[in-house]
């Protein structure tokens, strides 16, 4: 079950939550529902990650647990705070701090985070590693239509 609040007439956040759980479709298309059709299918992955995170690791899939998102769209930039009731972790520092560099065999950070820094311009982590903050800039442009 996903429960959503409702989106005020001005620009705020909104939340959803959703019980512990792989099955992320239609979470995934709440979340993408203001993206421009364009960046779909790059952010659908990156959110994907995100919320398996939090179920999967966090959570541990206690279907007693929620995940809680909530996003908003600031002048182009698309926002998402996605938190889980598990207890942390602490965020790797050689991927955070090289966000952009392939990582390597003895690494820390795994493909997952990996992805993270790559699809989003802005990631961050709470200091229990309980909560995760991300941005993606989009200019407004559509796609150029295929002659």
């Amino acid at each position: 079950m996903v429960a959503t609040s409702l989106r005020p007439t001005s620009r705020s956040w909104t939340s959803i939550s959703f019980s512990s759980t792989l099955y992320l479709h239609p979470v995934l298309d709440l979340l993408l529902a203001e993206v421009p059709p364009h960046c779909h299918a790059e952010l659908r992955l990156g959110l994907q990650e995100a919320l398996v995170n939090a179920a999967k690791h966090g959570n541990e899939l206690d279907p007693n647990k929620l995940v809680l998102v909530h996003f908003t769209v600031v002048r182009h930039q698309y926002w998402w705070i996605i938190s889980d009731q598990g207890s942390g972790f602490v965020t790797p520092g050689r991927c955070s701090a090289s966000p952009k560099k392939l990582p390597q065999a003895d690494c820390e950070c795994g493909r997952g985070l990996y992805i993270l820094y790559q699809i989003f311009d802005r990631v961050y982590w709470n200091a229990k590693g309980t909560a995760l903050r991300l941005c993606k800039s989009v200019s407004d442009r559509s796609q150029t239509p295929v002659h």
